[in-house]
């Protein structure tokens, strides 16, 4: 067990329970489970404890050694320590704390009614196979194996080319001249699909036949380069099978999406800020 990271999430946990506003009302039941120990008259129930385990170590504490248990305690005591030194110097009370707590309040309330709303709308072989559909159709249908010369001006990369139309070797001039790493390999940048890319190369990349390198140098962020397309292949998606959990979770998120525009489309909502709002969002396919 990482007990750093036992630590730290026992302070979060511990802090946020403990700097909760006051008089702030709940429907929760009370914890009547018993306490395991007093801190300065605080308990730290069986209850928040077994919940700390699982929510840092995905176990039950009988799942834990007895030593491993003690010490999970020891750290729940100590950041209750903390977290009521805190409340003394009144820190809780600063904007930054303030802003935070309630930030990391509205994240937990949000992924509490996400792991809610989703519990019983398990994607659908169906929808899922929908899904990949789609995301296969978005996919380049080729990948690109290309190499380049990368110098720092355009007269630099114009000489460049000069020197690749008189006849010398591709990969010899990018090993004498690129400031890219791939130098040392003749400027071999491997198979790449464009969105990878700068659009300014990717683009170049793209019109290019394969043995064809671009005669106008090509600007990035990075400098001036001179690009020869090697060869093309067809990109094969990976198997349904193999990114099935992954679009279960692309499902998943769609159906919460709707769900919170949903809501926001039935909330009165006025914006007082100066900043533009943001523009509305496609909607899903």
């Amino acid at each position: 067990m990482n007990y750093a990271r036992i630590l730290v999430l026992a302070s979060v946990l511990t802090a946020l329970a403990a700097c909760q506003p006051k008089g702030a009302s709940t429907t929760a039941a009370p914890d009547t489970s018993p306490a395991l120990a007093t801190v300065n008259g605080t308990p730290i129930t069986q209850n928040f404890f077994d919940f700390y385990i699982k929510a840092i170590a995905g176990k039950k504490p009988g799942d834990l050694t007895p030593e491993q248990q003690s010490q999970a305690l020891d750290n729940l005591i100590r950041a209750q320590l903390v977290a009521q030194q805190a409340d003394k110097d009144g820190v809780e009370k600063s904007a930054d704390t303030e802003d935070l707590l309630q930030l990391t309040r509205l994240n937990v309330l949000q992924q509490t009614m996400e792991e809610r709303y989703l519990k019983d709308k398990q994607p659908t072989e169906q929808e899922l196979r929908a899904e990949y559909e789609k995301q296969v159709g978005a996919l380049p249908k080729l990948e690109y194996h290309a190499r380049h010369i990368l110098v720092a001006t355009e007269p630099f990369a114009q000489g460049v080319v000069q020197s690749l139309e008189k006849g010398a070797k591709f990969e010899d001039v990018a090993k004498k001249e690129s400031m890219d790493s791939s130098k040392d390999n003749g400027g071999d940048l491997g198979w790449f699909t464009p969105e990878r890319m700068d659009k300014s190369f990717a683009d170049a990349v793209v019109a290019l036949k394969p043995g064809d390198y671009t005669h106008k140098p090509v600007q990035t962020q990075y400098g001036w380069h001179v690009i020869q397309l090697v060869d093309t292949r067809p990109l094969s998606p990976p198997p349904f099978d193999q990114v099935k959990q992954r679009l279960a979770q692309v499902v998943q998120a769609k159906k919460f999406k709707a769900y919170t525009d949903d809501l926001i489309s039935k909330a009165k909502i006025d914006r007082t800020s100066t900043a533009p709002a943001a523009p509305p969002a496609p909607k899903a396919g």
